[in-house]
């Protein structure tokens, strides 16, 4: 499909008056084009476009910060000129140099947190707590392993069943 739209990309342009003016490239092999106001062929004003021709055509390949900021910015329109490569070079280098500052604040920090716990916290006390709070015997002595037996004091005959009828 794509070589198909291609061909008619170069069929309609003589037609539509659209006049691309290459405006540069970046390091990843994108090229951008501004294509000023003009008027097609039915007499209709069409505003200017700003237009990026991808390095990598399909979508899929297609990565976030594939198009540095400064491009993007000119594109979308929230700066007038589109940027030199000497000013990316320059905010590229900024970048560096924040990404270093901010990696050594962060060491620094992790420094000083580690020693402030240290000084701060006391150390852990080592508690034993047997039993659940819901258990029968939670705070008293728990229940030997071993079985108890009533035997010594058991009567036989003693012990009846309760009758049914008297449940209800």
């Amino acid at each position: 499909m794509g070589w198909f739209q291609d061909l008619f990309r170069v069929l309609w342009r003589p037609l539509s008056k659209e006049v691309k003016e290459l405006v540069g490239t970046d390091r990843f092999g994108n090229k951008y084009y501004y294509i000023p106001e003009y008027r097609n062929w039915r007499g209709q004003i069409i505003r200017e476009k700003r237009i990026v021709e991808a390095a990598n055509r399909r979508e899929i390949d297609y990565e976030v910060g594939d198009i540095p900021a400064e491009w993007e910015a000119w594109i979308r329109k929230t700066r007038k000129t589109p940027p030199t490569s000497k000013e990316i070079l320059k905010n590229v280098k900024y970048r560096e140099e924040i990404k270093m500052k901010s990696k050594d604040i962060y060491e620094e920090e992790k420094l000083l947190d580690e020693e402030s716990n240290k000084e701060l916290l006391a150390p852990p006390v080592q508690t034993q707590i047997k039993g659940h709070a819901s258990a029968r015997y939670f705070g008293k002595e728990e229940p030997s392993v071993a079985p108890t037996s009533t035997g010594k004091t058991f009567q036989p005959g003693s012990w009846m069943p309760q009758d049914s009828k008297s449940h209800n």
